[in-house]
């Protein structure tokens, strides 16, 4: 009896002691978002299990279903496409092939700009080429001299227009050329960089580093350091750089590690951050306010309608203020990522745009004038990298090319234009004006009868559709064609450099209409009856269990208008288009 008692007490005792444990891992569960995105183990899982396949030229154009008449169109469509690309693109396309060969990330972005299914066949047939010789004012010229409007914003780098970029790293060199590239000792024009860096961020002190990446890395570290905690908070979607800890599930080869990837502008997330004692730091890229939970919306992902983004920057407001809240109540550093967005919202950031305050910021991308920079900006207490009292307990991190002369001399010009007035012109209205673009040119789509939207956070501009389909992607090639530049990330995001003016905007919606129209009368658009993303989704779904399980054939679904299945080789495979 007395045993019986015993083992029953102990068993209490382990259960009062597990519940609490439980509870917290429950909280955390249900704060991660229930997407793939927020379960990146399992999204990892799943990614070694998807198989490759594509489609040949036989199913290419009808792997919708669509009935034969739109096949044709669109069969037509896509070689007049190709033969204007051919006539137009042809020494750009050359240069990119042969470099392909050698250039590893050109090969990944060359595969990776559509959905894999149709990549082959697109690569075969539409080569627009990778190389440019020049940039003017809101322009770039490629290798055969065609001149597209500029989208892609050079990944962010380019707010204020190329001509201005190029001055800054001509006048910085110069300012350090007598010094040139030495390393390792400071040109005294960081003296005035980290003042201006200071009064910007309204933080202590600074460290330059190479890249965002890096720059976010040291931050990071830092934080664990100084607050003894392991645990970082990212939220579901947000790009902080190529690290294994903060890009956990596919695109990582390992494992997340100390990483808590929640979802934001949720109370369970707040919840968490109000009750964990392991957690260092809570990033936030300020750039998910356009998509929140979302990640970046590439093409390369873009296998229905569902893309979707809106922005609200009350709410976002309010998000981040919750936040700043609960990370001074707990110690928890509370770090502001603008290496993308810094400078082009507001001349002190997201920080000033938002009205809240972060205890660390990183910066890149524009404020290097031009060139490659990372920028760590905080406060006094978590910048420093030793203790006075325990000799050995370091945080180190250097690198070569820190605080390199010519990078601290471009940008040096670029905080001095900063402060100029005409310069500070560029943000007055900024958010109205691109607001009022933005709904000019959906109005346009809308009276045109596409399929198309824009949203906006600023001058960052994603596309999204508004009816089922497997091609949203072509748009891409057909706004190549009407001399519009995009990234390779396709039309997941256009980035406007803030000298555009009315006539240079007026010129792109103009041409990006006529994009769509072309589209559309080329059948891309056509819609079966009844079709759903889901639909859509369930179809893939069930193309990759018969190519990861061997079914044939695959079968058409009751509700699609029937056409075109796809035909399998002797080995299971499909066929590729021997073009």
């Amino acid at each position: 009896m007395d045993e019986t008692f015993a083992l029953y007490t102990a068993g209490l005792g382990a259960l009062a002691l597990t519940l609490p444990r439980l509870k917290r891992r429950l909280e955390l569960s249900r704060a991660k978002h229930p997407s793939l995105a927020g379960h990146s183990r399992l999204a990892k899982r799943i990614a070694r299990l998807i198989p490759f396949y594509d489609y040949g030229e036989d199913t290419f154009f009808g792997s919708d279903n669509a009935p034969p008449g739109i096949v044709q169109r669109r069969r037509t469509g896509f070689l007049a496409l190709a033969t204007l690309y051919k006539q137009r693109f042809a020494r750009s396309a050359a240069l990119t092939g042969t470099a392909s060969e050698y250039l590893s990330d050109l090969q990944f972005t060359s595969n990776y700009r559509i959905p894999f299914q149709f990549s082959r066949f697109v690569r075969q047939h539409l080569q627009g080429g990778s190389f440019l010789q020049s940039s003017n004012g809101v322009h770039v010229t490629d290798l055969d001299g065609n001149e597209f409007h500029d989208l892609t914003g050079s990944y962010g780098v380019n707010v204020f227009g190329y001509d201005f970029y190029r001055q800054c790293i001509v006048e910085g060199s110069a300012r350090v050329w007598t010094l040139g590239p030495v390393l390792g000792a400071y040109h005294p024009i960081v003296i005035d960089n980290v003042r201006r860096l200071r009064a910007i961020s309204g933080l202590d002190e600074v460290t330059f580093h190479m890249s965002g990446t890096e720059a976010v890395m040291q931050a990071v570290r830092l934080a664990r350091y100084h607050t003894g905690r392991r645990n970082l908070v990212r939220f579901c979607g947000a790009y902080h750089g190529w690290w294994e800890d903060v890009q956990p599930g596919i695109g990582n080869p390992l494992p997340p590690r100390d990483t808590y990837t929640l979802r934001e502008m949720d109370e369970r997330s707040i919840h968490v951050l109000a009750t964990r004692k392991d957690i260092a730091c809570v990033l936030v890229n300020p750039l998910q306010a356009l998509h929140p939970n979302a990640g970046a919306p590439g093409d390369s992902s873009l296998v229905d309608s569902a893309r979707r983004a809106h922005f609200d920057r009350s709410a976002y407001t309010a998000w981040l203020l919750q936040l700043r809240d609960v990370c001074s109540r707990r110690g928890i550093v509370l770090i502001f990522d603008e290496v993308f967005v810094g400078f082009r919202l507001a001349p002190g950031g997201a920080q000033e745009y938002f009205g809240v305050r972060a205890d660390m910021v990183t910066y890149g991308k524009t404020l290097g004038g031009g060139l490659p920079v990372g920028v760590v900006c905080g406060r006094r207490q978590l910048m420093k990298r030793f203790r006075d009292d325990l000799p050995a307990d370091i945080c180190f991190a250097r690198g070569t090319f820190n605080s390199h002369p010519y990078v601290m001399g471009a940008m040096q010009v670029f905080l001095e234009q900063l402060d100029r007035p005409e310069m500070r012109k560029h943000y007055d209205g900024l958010d109205e004006t691109w607001s009022r673009r933005a709904a000019t040119l959906n109005h346009r789509l809308e009276n045109a009868d596409l399929p198309v939207r824009v949203a906006n956070m600023s001058s960052i501009w994603t596309v999204f559709y508004t009816r089922p389909s497997r091609y949203n992607w072509m748009l891409q090639y057909y706004l190549r064609a009407e001399g519009l530049a995009l990234s390779w990330v396709g039309t997941g995001r256009l980035i406007f450099s803030l000298n555009y003016d009315a006539g240079d905007f007026s010129a792109v919606a103009e041409r990006f209409v006529a994009a769509a129209q072309a589209m559309q009368r080329d059948g891309w658009w056509w819609e079966a009856p009844g079709i759903t993303d889901k639909a859509i989704r369930r179809r893939i779904l069930f193309e990759m269990l018969a190519h990861r399980f061997g079914f044939r054939p695959i079968r058409r679904f009751a509700h699609v208008p029937s056409g075109r299945s796809i035909r399998h080789a002797e080995d299971g495979s499909v066929p590729c288009s021997r073009a």
